[in-house]
């Protein structure tokens, strides 16, 4: 797929998700497959951009091309201006939100809740394409509610103004993320305009993914919530759609050591405080439905330091992995360097909390 100057690897993107895909995640969702990464959404307002939190989300350094950045507003002029900022800034294609349903950009006349007002979608639009001499793309939702699915006509508007890629998720702004996609709309959006169209939405699997592209005959798919603890997925789609195998899944110590690179990635790109605290959403999408992932999980998120989290996850994790290659069953608690340093630091293991309030 060609967006612009970009000839995209393959047609796999991962999806710009709030507080996930931050340059480490995006980082390493490509190099495991993705052929393209979004960024967090960036405010169109001013007063935000020399916050540390929107500079990071404007970070690329080291980042493979193409870098796309996703910018999220009402006013036209605010999203122009936030546009050149991002262009000026590393920014090689400028992505519109128009997708996000959730309430407090919604109630700000942001995001999918544009989806209503056709007018101002198009200005908004015409004023973004206008101010940067570099591709500019959008993402929406099939419609406002399943009354409304107006996809076809934003989509439309959207070619009109000069758009290079839309991608649409398969649900409306009031469905937010109940009930399963749709790709009947998406389908019909892209037989109805000429430019790349991008399908999201429950694409979950290698799979899924092949039957979406055919079904609706997309130029490529986007991967969200599926990375989630599971950045290998873009190289499993990949290898589906170009053999028609299925890749074996990831061996625990290959999972291991994918966690271990993704959490030193976000202690350097956020400092200790900060890494801290982000990397425990992380180890809980990695840990799930492992055994034991529960006792794993609360003793984890109580830490609070680099040394005692990697500790604690490197403990369980190698246990994992000693049992898959005995296929012996196990039992974990914290061990005895993770102790002292919760000793060290004040703190006592999970079990020895329990068992001073009688549980």
């Amino acid at each position: 797929m060609q967006i612009g100057p970009y000839k995209l690897s393959n047609q796999l993107v991962l999806a710009p998700m709030a507080g996930v895909t931050d340059r480490p995640f995006r980082q390493l969702c490509k190099r495991l497959g993705a052929g393209m990464a979004v960024s967090e959404m960036v405010s169109s307002n001013s007063l935000l951009w020399g916050s540390e939190k929107t500079k990071r989300r404007a970070n690329h350094d080291g980042e493979t091309d193409p870098r796309s950045v996703q910018i999220m507003g009402a006013e036209p002029k605010l999203m122009a201006e936030a546009a050149r900022y991002n262009a000026d800034n590393g920014a090689q294609i400028i992505d519109i939100n128009m997708g996000c349903p959730a309430k407090k950009v919604c109630n700000v006349a942001a995001g999918s809740a544009l989806l209503q007002d056709e007018g101002l979608v198009g200005k908004i639009l015409d004023a973004v394409v206008g101010a940067v001499d570099i591709p500019v793309t959008l993402k929406i939702r099939t419609g406002w509610d399943t009354e409304h699915r107006n996809g076809v006509r934003i989509g439309h508007i959207a070619e009109s103004a000069g758009i290079q890629a839309l991608a649409v998720h398969g649900r409306t702004r009031a469905c937010a993320y109940r009930g399963n996609a749709e790709y009947d709309t998406i389908a019909a959006i892209k037989a109805a305009i000429g430019i790349p169209v991008i399908a999201n939405g429950d694409i979950t699997t290698p799979e899924r993914a092949k039957m979406v592209l055919d079904y609706t005959q997309a130029d490529a798919v986007m991967i969200g919530r599926a990375a989630q603890g599971r950045p290998w997925i873009f190289r499993e789609i990949d290898h589906y759609l170009q053999t028609g195998e299925k890749l074996p899944e990831p061996t625990l110590a290959e999972v291991r050591g994918i966690l271990l690179e993704h959490l030193d990635n976000l202690y350097a790109f956020y400092g200790e405080y900060a890494g801290v605290r982000i990397a425990r959403k992380h180890i809980s999408w990695y840990s799930k439905g492992q055994r034991h992932g529960a006792a794993f999980r609360q003793a984890v998120n109580k830490v609070e330091t680099i040394e005692e989290q990697l500790q604690i996850t490197k403990d369980f994790f190698d246990k994992l992995v000693l049992r898959q290659g005995n296929k012996l069953g196990f039992s974990w608690s914290v061990s005895v360097q993770g102790k002292a340093l919760l000793a060290a630091n004040g703190r006592r293991p999970l079990q020895e909390e329990q068992r001073s309030h009688g549980r």
